[in-house]
């Protein structure tokens, strides 16, 4: 027969496996201020420790709406099948705040993400790929917003 005491101690021993395999859930961080601080791509990839220039690619994937009718309610996915991949960066350019979107991405990770974001006008959306051996690179799109949204 099962108990309260029962399932909570095993409720408590799944959850220690879980934590020590590193599987334990994380809550989304900005821990990284300077970069959501930034006004431009350059500093926000400056923030996050990227030393070299970003170079366009095609073997990242950006889908965005050619025209959005609402700013308020964007959906955006970037995804990409480069190796050692480290970091992907979601930027809207004329956003009061540009950097929307790091994602922290390893090995165990597919760096594949789908974001509803808010577009103050229309503007360059740009999807960046930090790589494990310092190469970042990117790829971007023109969204033309009917209505703004970001309180601009």
């Amino acid at each position: 027969m099962s108990t309260r005491r029962t399932a909570l101690q095993q409720s408590l021993a799944v959850a220690g496996l879980l934590a020590t395999a590193g599987l334990w859930p994380q809550p989304a961080q900005a821990y990284t201020k300077a970069a959501f601080d930034a006004r431009n791509l350059a500093e926000a990839l400056r923030a996050l420790g990227g030393q070299a220039a970003p170079a366009p690619s095609r073997e990242i994937e950006l889908a965005v709406p050619e025209i959005a009718e609402n700013g308020a309610l964007v959906r955006v996915t970037l995804s990409t099948t480069l190796p050692n991949v480290r970091r992907m960066l979601l930027l809207a350019e004329k956003n009061p705040s540009p950097l929307v979107a790091l994602f922290n991405v390893s090995e165990n990770i597919e760096p594949s993400f789908v974001i509803n974001t808010k577009l103050a006008e229309s503007t360059d959306v740009v999807a960046v790929a930090m790589l494990a051996d310092g190469r970042t690179l990117f790829t971007k799109k023109q969204v033309k917003v009917t209505l703004g949204a970001c309180g601009a």
